[in-house]
């Protein structure tokens, strides 16, 4: 793959990463409950024939 794609990839994933933890702050912070989480990411992308999905489980933060 050439760099232009990759460096777009990680880009991307970064922003995912980013996004994805302080969303996830937010959720438990607003939530009350104290965990331990499970979650799921579905990665789609318009175009491609590609569903991936991650699941795993988040510890709840230290009361």
């Amino acid at each position: 793959m050439d760099d232009a794609f990759n460096m777009s990839m990680r880009k991307f994933l970064k922003q995912v990463g980013v996004t994805s933890q302080k969303a996830i702050e937010d959720a438990v912070r607003g939530s009350g409950q104290s965990g331990p989480y499970k979650a799921k990411v579905v990665l789609t992308i318009d175009g491609l024939e590609l569903e991936h999905v991650v699941t795993g489980e988040i510890a709840g933060p230290d009361a």
